[in-house]
């Protein structure tokens, strides 16, 4: 069956991407890429003489080694976050909620390909908190990683925390977020790598960039909320709104005056830093009569791919370049949700959130701004998996991929919901929980990360499955309720170093819950080398594979009843979190943990801890509510 988007009224124009299949995202095997991206223009770096010059006055000083040119040497920065309240007024309605240096988004972090950043962390809030650095590869250093009881302990109220923030090959837009809790729909902002320095991008300069976050506004508490939920094993809040760089926009009450505008020159070409920082939900987002290319996505470059909208899952951050060539005037940038549930669950967040895009100049201009219409309704999948499906590394000779081949392990992880018994207190009761291959993740006592270097027992055990439990028909309309019940524990994955691995993952329909799972590694980017609906085959759908120019991500869009297999080779020894980015299934459980051993050598180990980590309190006290005895026997 063809899925024919060619008509004036269509997503996408013909001559961009015609046409699509409907029954798996991944065609077969494309042609290789062509290498006709624009060469890196290098910066001159003076004359062979004065590199000598400079290279002999090195060695008599150092005696040991030659240090290359300060402008291909890595920089160094410093930041302060300060975490604290902040009272904020959205929707006719005030309230005051935990944002890094009272701002929301946060401070955005630009920083060159390579650099490091020493991110120290002040918590003058009420509750503890970790932070993410989410898409940074952090090679050898798990310690800074982020996520609570994995890799670290929550930094205390009256406290303070320093993270090592390690780049290495990401470039492009990545970002950070609050990892304890959901915090992070407040403590959120953005990252920028730009090019090496002395090498630019492999595309025309932009004229200009703007850093734009999609995220979620709550009118209650929603740590409150969740935790109250949680508790009684009840489902979790709604937002009430979708905010562009922290404002919900002019469709909204009390929004109209404070709607974020971005002023453009007419002619002008600019890069939009585009972060999904919503709690639960994938985002359509567009501009009104304005096209646009993808360039990158998730800190990686990807073949330029011409649209009128994105489809972004939480998570995800592209890069994207829109030229300002239409009539002086004022256009809607638009985000709304792009739900997969069933249409019949109409509980959902259906604002749309805008922003304005006003081009300067002299000129009037009283008319409302334009709407994109070329943004998709709600349930338009056809739109989203077309989108998807056409994503494709740059694939090049300055940029080029290397899918691993020779697979030493391999994966099948079903993700689904499910209940659980959990112990609240004395109370004891079944529960909603989410769950990879049949198990709910629980946090320990004391984070993973520290019980594996100390070798302390107790605290996880090495037996994550490689395959389900049960195999059924995963996508079937009417699943038994026999499937429901899921186990807890604290279960890792434990690989070699260097092994070549590969994954599928495999959206299920227990309990009639089918939806998207965006799931994100930490630590790595991926492969994706193949993506389809129903239950995977393990002799047919290998075939579809692409290998050639598969995108590199580190979240990947797990489709409702369908499945995606990714590759990846494990060289960064740690500890490392796999979980869906929806907070409400990373909050019931739709985690593990992978522990990378190290290679044998000091290059190839983890690095030692710094001299401080925050030290660690019972996990029982946080928001997945279980005994320490539980927790402790896992």
């Amino acid at each position: 069956m063809e899925c024919i988007h060619a008509s004036r009224n269509s997503r996408w124009g013909p001559e961009v991407l015609g046409t699509a299949r409907c029954d798996a995202f991944m065609p077969l095997v494309p042609a290789a890429a062509a290498a006709d991206s624009r060469k890196h223009r290098r910066m001159r770096m003076g004359s062979r003489s004065s590199l000598l010059l400079e290279s002999a006055a090195l060695i008599l000083l150092l005696g040991c080694c030659i240090l290359p040119p300060p402008s291909a040497r890595a920089a160094v920065h410093y930041h302060d976050f300060i975490l604290k309240e902040t009272n904020f007024t959205r929707l006719c309605s005030s309230k005051s909620m935990m944002t890094v240096n009272d701002s929301l988004p946060g401070p955005v972090i630009r920083v060159h390909k390579g650099d490091t950043v020493y991110v120290n962390v002040h918590n003058h809030g009420g509750y503890g908190v970790t932070i993410h650095w989410h898409g940074v590869k952090q090679p050898r250093n798990p310690w800074s990683d982020g996520p609570e009881y994995v890799t670290q302990c929550p930094i205390e109220p009256g406290s303070n925390f320093t993270y090592e923030v390690i780049f290495s090959k990401e470039e492009g837009t990545l970002w950070w977020h609050a990892h304890s809790d959901w915090t992070r729909a407040g403590v959120h902002g953005a990252i920028v790598v730009y090019p090496k320095e002395g090498t630019t991008y492999p595309f025309e300069e932009p004229d200009g960039e703007e850093v734009v976050v999609l995220g979620s506004w709550y009118k209650a508490d929603v740590n409150k909320e969740v935790e109250e939920d949680l508790s009684s094993g009840s489902d979790t809040p709604r937002s009430d709104a979708y905010v562009i760089n922290g404002q919900p926009g002019d469709f909204c009450d009390c929004s109209k005056d404070f709607t974020y505008r971005w002023s453009v020159d007419y002619g002008k070409r600019y890069i939009i830093r585009l972060v999904n920082a919503v709690m639960n939900a994938e985002m359509f987002f567009a501009i009104g009569q304005h096209n646009f290319t993808v360039v990158g996505m998730d800190g990686a470059y990807i073949k330029p791919l011409v649209t009128s909208f994105v489809m972004i899952a939480p998570g995800q951050t592209m890069d994207i370049l829109v030229t300002a060539n239409q009539s002086l005037g004022q256009y809607y940038m638009a985000t709304r949700q792009y739900d997969s549930v069933k249409p019949d669950v109409t509980d959902y967040d259906k604002v749309n959130a805008t922003a304005i895009l006003q081009y300067t100049g002299n000129y009037t201009d009283t008319s409302a701004p334009f709407f994109p219409d070329t943004l998709p309704i709600y349930y338009d999948y056809i739109s989203a998996i077309y989108f998807m499906s056409h994503i494709r590394s740059l694939a090049n000779e300055e940029y080029p991929v290397d899918v691993p081949r020779n697979i030493t392990t391999f994966m099948y992880i079903t993700a689904s919901m499910g209940e659980v018994d959990f112990v609240n207190g004395s109370d004891t009761r079944i529960g909603l929980a989410s769950s990879l291959n049949n198990v709910s993740w629980v946090n320990p006592s004391t984070d993973v990360l520290m019980a594996y270097y100390r070798n302390l027992s107790g605290y996880f055990t090495t037996d994550f499955p490689d395959w389900p439990e049960k195999f059924f028909n995963f996508t079937a309309d009417d699943v038994p309720d026999e499937y429901e019940v899921a186990i807890q524990g604290t279960k890792v994955k434990m690989l070699n170093y260097n092994e070549e691995v590969e994954i599928v993952f495999q959206g299920t329909n227990v309990m009639d819950a089918s939806e998207d799972h965006p799931m994100h590694l930490h630590g790595y980017a991926f492969y994706v080398v193949g993506a389809g609906y129903g239950n995977f085959d393990n002799e047919t759908d290998p075939e579809s594979y692409n290998l050639v120019d598969p995108p590199e991500v580190n979240t990947v869009s797990l489709p409702k009843k369908g499945w995606t297999a990714i590759r990846f080779r494990a060289s960064n020894p740690g500890v490392w979190l796999w979980h869906c980015h929806l907070d409400r299934h990373y909050s019931w459980g739709m985690t593990t943990v992978f522990i990378v051993k190290n290679g044998g050598t000091p290059e190839t180990s983890i690095r030692e801890p710094p001299p401080y980590m925050p030290p660690c309190k019972d996990s029982s006290l946080q928001l997945r509510k279980s005994s320490p005895a539980l927790m402790k026997d896992t």
